[in-house]
């Protein structure tokens, strides 16, 4: 028996949701007790009745960048399509690519705009060893402005096949998002309104960022048969010194620390390690984390978690039932199951208190 066996489920593929709700506020929310060994079904639109003023949320306030890109091989002809990763100081971009038959280093394809319009070529300098490729873009604008006029929302591939419309630009982006770097949408906070932000204010629940630019490593299953052998992509986050110094106070008066989503844990946790030979608690962090949450972990400061459903045999869903248990997140999730709520990045939420 493999040790990803037990983070498995079946979902019927009608569940995964291929488009977000009119109202954010109005996915069901999944309570989950641990303590009690229990769970109700609430709406987004109640966490006002579930929180109070003892409360803090972190969440993280990366901004998706229109990363997937559309093209063709300049040589060939043949279609092409890719992933920007990241990019750096000199000026080589960081991809994924995909085309029929073989693609040198030298090559260069041509990139389409949403409007099918040559507008950009990406010269591909080499293949590196993930896979991946390091290119170089003709267009001396910035990587953001660039992919502005280009890119396409990355959706993932289980909705619609990754091809995105109109309204994604907008849906699959919090209504806090400000620093650009993600590949994908941090889900959990896809939930949230301006309205429902204020509301939570107005009862005294605390609100922080963190950043943490998820990257290629959402996209990409566990494919070993021991937990331990997994090699966890790098992704860059961010605890700044004041949002460090808010969460020590917080946590010192007895307060709880509510993450919004898997991101927001990894930032914590990774802090947490990083300061782990203080006395003062969490200090200001920043820089590459590859934590991989599994048992036997034990979380640091993270409380409660505010999360989406997972994919099975994910790193993420290893790490929701790291921090409620194995055995109350898989009857959870077959509760979610059988009461058809909707999954993945579009789909409803899960608090973990």
């Amino acid at each position: 028996m493999s040790e990803l066996d037990p983070y498995d489920y079946r979902l019927p593929q009608e569940q995964i949701a291929q488009h977000p709700l009119n109202e954010r506020v109005d996915a069901r929310l999944l309570v989950v007790d641990r303590r009690k060994q229990s769970w109700e079904t609430m709406h987004i639109r109640d966490l006002p009745d579930l929180l109070s003023q003892r409360d803090m949320l972190v969440l993280n306030d990366t901004r998706v960048v229109p990363a997937r890109l559309v093209g063709y091989r300049k040589r060939t002809g043949g279609k092409w399509s890719g992933l920007f990763l990241e990019f750096d100081s000199n000026g080589f971009w960081r991809i994924l690519g995909k085309t029929r038959g073989r693609i040198e280093a030298g090559e260069s394809v041509v990139l389409l705009d949403p409007q099918q319009q040559p507008a950009a070529e990406l010269v591909l300098v080499k293949r590196l060893d993930d896979g991946g490729w390091l290119v170089r873009p003709s267009a001396t604008s910035t990587p953001w402005g660039l992919l502005d006029r280009i890119g396409r929302v990355p959706l993932p591939p289980y909705i619609r096949g990754g091809e995105m419309e109109a309204n994604d630009c907008e849906r699959y982006q919090t209504v806090y998002a400000e620093k650009p770097g993600a590949v994908a949408a941090p889900t959990a906070g896809l939930h949230f309104t301006e309205s429902l932000l204020e509301s939570l204010a107005d009862i005294g629940v605390q609100r922080h960022h963190v950043t943490l630019h998820v990257g290629e490593g959402t996209f990409r299953p566990i494919q070993v048969q021991r937990l331990q052998d997994h090699n966890m992509h790098s992704e860059w986050g961010e605890l700044t010194d004041p949002v460090a110094g808010a969460i020590n106070e917080h946590r010192r008066n007895g307060g709880r620390l509510v993450a919004v989503g898997t991101t927001s844990v990894r930032v914590l946790e990774s802090a947490a390690i990083a300061a782990a030979d203080r006395d003062g608690g969490l200090a200001a962090w920043h820089g590459q984390t590859s934590l991989f949450i599994r048992p036997p972990y034990s979380f640091q400061v993270t409380d409660a978690v505010l999360t989406n459903f997972h994919l099975p045999k994910s790193t993420l869903m290893v790490l929701v039932c790291t921090f409620a248990g194995h055995e109350l997140i898989q009857q959870a999730y077959r509760y979610a199951v059988s009461e058809r709520f909707r999954f993945y990045s579009y789909g409803d939420a899960m608090l973990i208190v």
